[in-house]
């Protein structure tokens, strides 16, 4: 077998779907990764932070092969891997991470450090994390695949449930991740920035962990009438009363107990005169506001080092007018980083196949096939309140 095709960031704004070389079991480096193993994907995923490479609001080169959001069937199997087999269905945590380093044995395998020369981290298809070739494709090569990849336990109810599953490889853990960095348990108040698919997902593990509100805010109002349809309150970024006075009109109180930035760099200003301008700090100076004192802030939300189409000279170099001190007068806890998704999966995996979270609904995952992916990343740019779920081989169309 030979053929195989891709999503292929060609410069700002232009992805085109591309014949890609079939994967093999090598690295990046071009050396053997016998411990890895060769997916048939099922189902790979549309991220928002692939879209912040396709705005160009990175150094992404061209050519880059994108999608690090994959489930797929495992195809082929290196010589070195012992607990997998051809035929097996798998998620592929975001991460790749080699198991054996201090930060894997540590759980932290977001910053792993052996699988990326040029930093701690790597992730498939993503500017400056390694070299992995993306996902977003009709084959991936997977590597250290005992250790990276969650089996799931029945093949029939893998495809049954496969438009909640594909989220486990990012979106679900990222959002759970940034629940429990904030705090959230039982009776807590939430306040999660951004109604896209992670701040979504945030809402619904704070929900499943115990919130007794959770709070949604954004300035897009299709994101904000899903949000209300699949059951959180919101409030409307784009208005001119504050955050606190709109949670306040909901909970009788402006602050609450835990908050999460699911937004990130890109984020748009406050109010009618400046939500359609970029303000990247303004979420989490917001969140030290709303939160309370001793509260904790996850921050799942992606920030860069570096970033060309930033509004001044500092962001370009991820330098913020964040307003730490009134974090640090506060007590403020503070997480950030990319999420250890292998920490969470598992237990995710156990709570959508027992039917405690229906995550594709609350999402709003559509399927769309490999070569409607341009289409999926332009219209994921516009806002469109959906998760774009890409079927490589057709296979899910029951499911779209």
């Amino acid at each position: 077998m030979s053929e195989n095709r891709g999503v292929v960031y060609l410069g700002q704004g232009h992805v085109e779907v591309q014949s890609i070389p079939f994967p093999k079991l090598v690295n990046p480096l071009g050396a053997t990764a016998q411990h890895g193993v060769i997916l048939k994907v099922l189902t790979t995923n549309i991220c928002g932070s692939d879209q912040h490479m396709v705005r160009g609001r990175t150094t992404a080169p061209a050519g880059l092969v994108l999608g690090h959001e994959i489930t797929g069937e495992v195809l082929e199997v290196g010589r070195d891997v012992e607990t997998l087999q051809r035929g097996d269905i798998v998620s592929v945590p975001f991460n790749v991470a080699c198991g054996r380093c201090r930060t894997c044995k540590e759980q932290h395998t977001g910053v792993c450090l052996s699988v990326n020369p040029s930093r701690a981290g790597g992730a498939y298809g993503y500017v400056d994390m390694g070299g992995w070739i993306g996902g977003q494709a009709e084959y991936v090569m997977v590597p250290y695949a005992d250790f990276n990849l969650l089996k799931f336990p029945d093949r029939a109810q893998a495809v049954e449930k496969i438009r909640d599953l594909t989220c486990l490889s990012d979106i679900l853990p990222t959002g759970f991740h940034g629940a429990v960095t904030a705090g959230v348990g039982p009776g807590s108040t939430v306040y999660v920035a951004g109604a896209g698919p992670v701040g979504l997902a945030a809402a619904a593990s704070a929900r499943l962990l115990g919130a007794a509100v959770v709070i949604v805010g954004d300035v897009n109002p299709a994101r904000l009438d899903h949000a209300r349809s699949v059951g959180f309150e919101t409030v409307d970024l784009s208005q001119d009363a504050s955050l606190g006075d709109q949670i306040a009109q909901i909970l009788g109180t402006s602050e609450v107990d835990c908050a999460v930035d699911a937004v990130g760099f890109e984020a748009r200003g406050h109010g009618h005169a400046g939500s359609q301008e970029e303000a990247p700090a303004t979420v989490l100076n917001s969140l030290m506001e709303v939160t309370r004192a001793a509260g904790k802030i996850g921050i799942p939300g992606l920030y860069v080092t570096e970033d060309p189409g930033a509004v001044d000279k500092a962001a370009k170099q991820g330098s913020l007018s964040i307003r730490l001190g009134l974090g640090w007068a506060k007590s403020h806890s503070f997480f950030t980083g990319q999420t250890p998704v292998m920490k969470y999966n598992r237990a995710l995996m156990q709570a959508i196949l027992w039917d405690r979270i229906k995550i594709a609904d609350v999402v709003g995952v559509q399927v769309i096939s490999l070569d409607d992916a341009p289409q999926g990343y332009a219209q994921f740019d516009a806002g469109a309140p959906k998760k774009f779920v890409i079927d490589p081989h057709q296979q899910l169309k029951l499911a779209a």
